[in-house]
């Protein structure tokens, strides 16, 4: 999945994005990351479901074309699972390579879960959590799942409401449905580097501690 976040911004876009949370941080102590990632989970099942659910019926229509066929019996079990063993491996390579196809078969609520759970988990792994005034802020892009997961510190949480990321949220994912992500990324940027300078002023010994961009 790794050319899903190729394909997501070009290198002039990455430019404009690090650029943006450079102009936000001047004026904030606070620390904005963006993190783009290909998937938050490789999501296994749905391969799995949704090759049975194509193979099973195919492989229903096969057997009794070709048992006819061949005088062995429209309802002979061996032949059946052979079809469908082969019908199996192949849907399931389709599901896995088209994108917009597995999609189809992941529940929303198990691409929220894995969505948050992922973002909490690059939030530590990426120190966050370990800015002077604890004052981080993760921008989480998953691209597979087009989904967008803003994450603050506690810092930031005691000043900022849930409903102000749910808005930074929005502009981002209406921007990714536009074919806009960059847009609505500086946007967002720009849009956080001013909550966070109300509550959080730049301060006159200000370092960036933390990577602008993280792409994997």
């Amino acid at each position: 999945m790794k050319e899903l976040t190729k394909k997501f911004l070009n290198d002039a876009e990455k430019k404009r994005v690090e650029t943006a949370v450079a102009n936000a941080e001047k004026k904030t102590a606070g620390e904005i990351v963006v993190m783009i990632v290909p998937a938050s989970y490789s999501y296994p099942m749905a391969e799995i479901i949704g090759a049975a659910a194509f193979a099973l019926p195919v492989s229903v229509l096969l057997s009794i074309y070709i048992g006819g066929l061949f005088w062995i019996g429209t309802r002979d079990m061996w032949l059946f699972m052979g079809i469908f063993v082969l019908a199996f491996m192949g849907f399931r390579f389709l599901v896995k390579r088209l994108f917009w196809l597995k999609r189809r078969f992941i529940s929303k609520r198990e691409v929220a879960e894995e969505v948050q759970e992922a973002a909490v988990t690059a939030f530590y792994q990426n120190g966050l959590f370990r800015t002077r005034d604890e004052t981080g802020v993760l921008i989480y892009i998953s691209v597979f799942e087009h989904k967008v997961w803003v994450l603050g510190d506690r810092g930031i949480n005691e000043k900022v409401t849930r409903d102000a990321w749910e808005e930074v949220v929005d502009v981002i994912a209406g921007g990714i449905r536009e074919k806009q992500p960059a847009v609505a990324i500086c946007t967002a940027v720009e849009s956080v580097g001013v909550m966070l300078a109300e509550h959080f002023p730049v301060k006159a010994d200000d370092t960036n501690e933390l990577t602008n961009l993280i792409i994997e």
